[in-house]
């Protein structure tokens, strides 16, 4: 069985499931997190573990890395796998209700390219033991603790 995090799902509604790829960016006590603002769909930005869904047809590692350019500008190392969640979320992007199916990985950072180029994303260094206190989600925290 997988851990779940976060609200349970609720009976009533329906959920698709939404695999997903994320990654804790480590350079020696720092974290490489980004922080999504998404105007119209939140209140205020999220911090979180770079990644994200897996497209049809898309392997986790090369969705990885995709998602990591795109919400970072970084590239990075191989990663190694720590492990999975489940998380029950809406998903205002998609206009869904989902079971976020999240496999957390580490890595390090190798370059910069540039700005992330995933509207809405912000990447930020910051201490992990600041990430451990600000991210959005307790599974990513849960992982990112166990490093």
């Amino acid at each position: 069985m997988i851990r779940r995090f976060g609200t349970p799902p609720d009976g009533a509604r329906r959920y698709k499931r939404r695999p997903g790829a994320y990654v804790a960016l480590l350079r020696g006590d720092d974290i490489l997190v980004t922080r999504q603002y998404l105007p119209e769909t939140m209140d205020a930005p999220e911090i979180q573990l770079p990644g994200g869904g897996i497209d049809p047809g898309e392997s986790p590692i090369p969705a990885l890395h995709r998602e990591v350019y795109e919400e970072t500008g970084w590239h990075m190392t191989p990663p190694r796998r720590l492990g999975a969640f489940r998380r029950f979320t809406y998903m205002p992007e998609y206009g869904f209700w989902a079971e976020k199916l999240c496999t957390i990985y580490a890595a390090r950072p190798t370059v910069r390219l540039g700005l992330p180029i995933e509207a809405g994303h912000e990447a930020i260094w910051m201490p992990k033991s600041v990430a451990l206190r600000v991210l959005f989600n307790e599974g990513d925290a849960h992982f990112l603790s166990q490093l």
